[in-house]
């Protein structure tokens, strides 16, 4: 069985989408309702920028959206390969897993512009600029992350964000207890401790106003049926019915995305191969999980023409 799954902040660079916007217009299409749906020519700082433009968080979430369904799109009417027979499930990083749900379905493209604008914007103003921060634990497993975090808490928030690998675990929380997790990293014996160059400090209890900002939002427009099941990030299970994933997207503006779990639970259920679209990070992090799965990355006109072939 096959996954395709979607990349989350961090992935978006200028230019991205522009190849294939000169080359198909089922992308052009894309890009031309992402800017309508949000009144702004988001697909102008795509291609050209400025990269702080591009960055910050309420265009990066639905930039790095719109680029991985462009990609779907010309797959499949370009090259004739549907995700829903060419994939039994997806799965995203974080804001990957609205990705993941525009590609089957469960949200027009619109909405998802529109849902994760507004996640962006929310994430934000939950916390003060310079009161939180995030670190990447390098060499760190999610036992000694989880370890680190609670010695550097010290009454303040210091949480896992994300389990993205063996190798990586993210943390989050108070700017002062990700400091000082940074500080007492080799204390755990992890490797490094890196701070993100991040504007709010995602994935823990801190962005609870966003996570309620989010609940009004789905109760108005919730996902609809999903044409293939997904893996969610919070529970690193499987998912069909839409009730039950509208409740774990508001869950995972404050929780743990539990990527790596994910992976395995994919894994147990049978996928053997990934396929990346819009961008080339969760590849190499499924490698890491789980050496035998195979990966592939989508993201160049070559990339959905050499993948057509092999699975036309």
């Amino acid at each position: 069985m096959r996954a395709f799954v979607f990349p989350g902040q961090g992935s978006q660079k200028v230019g991205m989408g522009g190849e294939l916007a000169d080359a198909s217009a089922a992308a052009r299409e894309v890009f031309e309702e992402v800017d309508e749906a949000l009144g702004q020519k988001l697909s102008a700082i795509m291609r050209e920028g400025p990269e702080d433009q591009l960055t910050l968080t309420e265009n990066a979430q639905p930039a790095i959206m719109a680029n991985a369904i462009a990609t779907l799109r010309v797959l499949e009417s370009e090259f004739g390969v549907k995700l829903s027979d060419a994939g039994g499930c997806v799965a995203g990083h974080s804001l990957g897993e609205y990705t993941a749900l525009c590609a089957v379905g469960a949200f027009d493209l619109a909405t998802t512009a529109r849902l994760l604008k507004l996640r962006g914007q929310a994430m934000q103003a939950a916390v003060p600029v310079g009161d939180g921060a995030m670190a990447a634990l390098l060499g760190a497993d999610i036992e000694k992350a989880t370890a680190l975090a609670a010695a550097a808490a010290e009454g303040e928030v210091c949480e896992v964000a994300n389990d993205n690998d063996p190798t990586q675990v993210v943390i989050s929380g108070h700017k002062g207890a990700i400091e000082r997790a940074v500080a007492l990293v080799k204390d755990h014996g992890i490797k490094r401790g890196v701070l993100l160059p991040v504007s709010a400090p995602f994935h823990c209890s801190l962005m609870q106003p966003a996570a309620d900002r989010m609940a009004e939002a789905l109760a108005d427009t919730p996902p609809g049926p999903l044409a293939l099941p997904i893996y969610a990030n919070v529970t690193a299970a499987k998912v069909s019915d839409p009730d039950e994933e509208r409740a774990l997207l508001v869950e995972q503006v404050t929780g743990r995305v539990r990527w790596r779990e994910s992976v395995l639970a994919m894994r147990s259920d049978r996928v053997e191969s990934f396929v990346e679209l819009g961008g080339k990070v969760l590849g190499p992090m499924i490698g890491r999980i789980d050496k035998d799965a195979a990966t592939t990355s989508l993201i160049t006109l070559e990339d959905l023409e050499a993948f057509a072939k092999e699975n036309g």
